[in-house]
């Protein structure tokens, strides 16, 4: 099939914003068009989220560019996806979704050993700005002592 490993599509601002409390690997329904440009790593993941319509997750905000050598068969960069998982998993995440302040965002996307593009959602609770600067400063500290320690190896 081909190596593609190396497609790690990752959504950085997420972690910033939201503390992630469980995570989870979905598969999505995509178009060929659309597999092509992932193959490229053409997709960005910021500002998407996932909802509930119809008993079904889908992906609202994810960027997956127009493939180049595409024809009028093309396909639209920023349309919804619907994610594949197990009942279990929908029913968890449904029910914990009716808590306040929750949600699901996507975190990374990437293909499987099998040449699949599978998207890793979080459900996810939102920072305050106070967190965020918290976040920071752990994050520093965090590599502060990690290129002390470096330094002293």
């Amino acid at each position: 099939m081909g190596d593609y490993k190396n497609i790690n599509i990752r959504n950085k601002r997420a972690t910033f914003d939201y503390e992630i409390i469980e995570e989870f690997i979905a598969g999505v329904v995509l178009v060929g068009t659309e597999i092509k440009s992932i193959r490229l790593g053409k997709a960005a993941l910021t500002d998407s989220y996932c909802y509930f319509s119809d008993g079904e997750l889908w992906i609202r905000g994810v960027n997956i560019a127009e493939y180049g050598w595409g024809t009028c068969n093309n396909h639209t960069p920023k349309r919804d996806r619907k994610l594949l998982l197990n009942r279990k998993e929908l029913n968890k995440l449904q029910r914990s979704l009716q808590d306040r302040g929750l949600t699901v965002v996507g975190l990374r996307l990437f293909m499987n050993e099998r040449g699949f593009a599978k998207i890793v959602i979080g459900l996810a609770r939102g920072r305050k700005a106070y967190d965020k600067r918290e976040y920071l400063k752990e994050n520093d500290a965090k590599r502060e002592m990690d290129k002390a320690m470096k330094k002293y190896k």
